[in-house]
């Protein structure tokens, strides 16, 4: 058995896609995650996935978990619309969480997980697919955290080995089912059902604008301070035309310091579909930008609210129910679109 030796931290690519080329090709791979090391093959090639399952000595009826290289690729595995499902992933992605969901296959469900380890995260890019990966051990022997430990199990038996140091967690990830309004625990692992629990009961609410460094930052600061004494609130904020993490601009960081609030720390996040479906109530600066939510996200169109609803009357509704950008502007513009989220925001906290 070939073995290949990479730095954990700065793993050479041309060798990840050698191994890679070799699962593509129905091949078998030893390789390290985050918790213990797995054995990976092509999902979508049969044969490779009975090879997998012989040297496994892995019984017909207990299936793969797969892994997936980011949080977007469990929308084309899982038919779910579940907000706790998003919510936990959302949390807990990349990490040792394998969740169980329904599968886009009418009565069947899929385990999925996203692992935290970079040469993991490649090896399934450059695959060009999905891995199905059990630990690299036998079934019933413990799940190696190294790369000897888990060759000396499987000698003639796999293609190529991957060394990429001991892992992270020296434990197996959780496994926690989420097809039912309860998560269940399957499998005790580095992260506790309590900690699940929690992430999956808490509200979430959201608030979009374009740049993520103006108005939902001001919406999303007002809020966490009115709020500051609630745990069971996730309260965040993303932009539609985010491309790169930029902080706030000084005038939003200076108009909330005004009033006590600190966003120094802010960075900007890209909105994604994965952000609309976890978040129980959306909140827009503009009808555009509903517009662009609901082409992102079109079953989420029963949660998105324009903000400015919340503070004014309907004889004002005919000038419109934007709240315009103020990036660029003077402090004083800033203050009034402060001034007017504030008003929005006082509204909100009576909802949630």
């Amino acid at each position: 058995m070939e073995i290949i030796k990479l730095d954990p931290e700065y793993p050479d690519i041309d060798k990840i896609s050698y191994c890679a080329d070799i699962v593509r090709k129905g091949g078998l791979v030893i390789f390290p995650t985050d918790t213990v090391y797995g054995i990976g093959a092509d999902l979508f090639n049969k044969v490779a996935i009975d090879r997998l399952r012989k040297v496994k000595r892995r019984p017909e009826d207990k299936p793969f978990s797969v892994l997936v290289p980011s949080r977007e690729a469990l929308l084309a595995y899982s038919r779910s619309d579940s907000t706790s499902l998003y919510k936990v992933i959302d949390a807990f992605w990349p990490g040792p969480l394998t969740v169980v969901v329904t599968s886009k296959l009418e009565g069947e469900t899929i385990g999925l997980r996203m692992p935290d380890n970079i040469i993991a995260l490649r090896l399934i890019f450059e695959s060009r697919s999905v891995l199905a990966a059990p630990s690299a051990n036998i079934s019933g022997e413990s799940a190696p955290v190294n790369c000897q430990d888990a060759v000396e199990q499987f000698k003639g038996l796999v293609d190529i080995a991957i060394d990429g140091g001991e892992t992270k967690f020296k434990r197996s990830s959780s496994v926690v089912d989420l097809t039912t309004d309860k998560p269940v625990m399957l499998r005790e692992g580095v992260i506790s059902i309590e900690e699940v629990e929690h992430i999956a009961s808490r509200k979430t609410v959201l608030f979009v604008c374009t740049g993520n460094s103006c108005r939902s930052v001001m919406a999303e600061y007002l809020l966490r301070d009115r709020l500051k004494d609630r745990d069971d609130i996730e309260i965040t904020s993303a932009g539609t035309g985010v491309f790169l993490r930029f902080p706030a601009t000084d005038e939003t960081i200076a108009v909330l310091k005004e009033e006590g609030i600190d966003a120094s720390g802010h960075f900007s996040r890209p909105l994604d579909r994965i952000l609309l479906k976890k978040a129980d109530l959306i909140f827009v600066m503009t009808a555009r930008h509903r517009e662009q939510v609901l082409t992102m996200a079109p079953e989420v169109s029963s949660r998105v609210y324009l903000l400015r609803e919340f503070c004014v009357s309907k004889q004002d509704v005919r000038n419109g129910l934007d709240i315009p950008d103020p990036i660029g502007k003077s402090h004083e513009e800033y203050k009034q679109c402060l001034s007017i989220i504030k008003e929005a925001v006082d509204k909100v906290c009576d909802l949630v």
